[in-house]
């Protein structure tokens, strides 16, 4: 298993992998996703990982690194979208994907990667702390807009 940087031609899969995640939203056509894609790729902000399993994705997360004029002007992640195929899950996947996803806020010297999950996803929760991010340390707060 192998973890390495998305591209667009990856965006089927990761449109599949979507379903899995969110199976009440509205499909995204790839004509669509594609737009969204190339223009993420222009703002250089967001980065889609993806895992590799026997020449098949099977997992992907995103991370955008923000640019942040406090903490000395050091930026912050946000982990979105952790999502592994069901077939494919317990094998340590969604674990290597995070981990990946760290390592690339370290690189970029952002001093704190904050990642949400659903308030309901209880064994979601354990796993993110089982990597060491902390539940309790901030209250995060939502506004649907849809």
């Amino acid at each position: 298993m192998k973890v390495r940087k998305a591209s667009i031609n990856d965006l089927p899969k990761i449109l599949d992998l979507y379903k899995e995640l969110n199976p009440e939203d509205d499909e995204l056509d790839l004509h669509n996703a594609e737009a969204i894609w190339k223009k993420s790729e222009f703002q250089h902000v967001l980065t889609y990982l993806v895992a590799i399993e026997d020449n098949e994705i099977v997992g992907t997360c995103n991370i955008a690194i923000i640019d942040n004029l406090t903490r000395s002007g050091r930026p912050y992640g946000i982990i979105e979208n952790v999502i592994t195929s069901i077939r494919h899950r317990r094998k340590g996947i969604g674990k290597i994907l995070v981990e990946n996803a760290v390592e690339l806020a370290k690189a970029n010297n952002c001093y704190k990667v904050v990642l949400l999950s659903s308030s309901k996803r209880i064994e979601a929760h354990q796993f993110y702390e089982s990597l060491g991010f902390n539940g309790n340390s901030k209250k995060g707060f939502e506004l649907r807009l849809l």
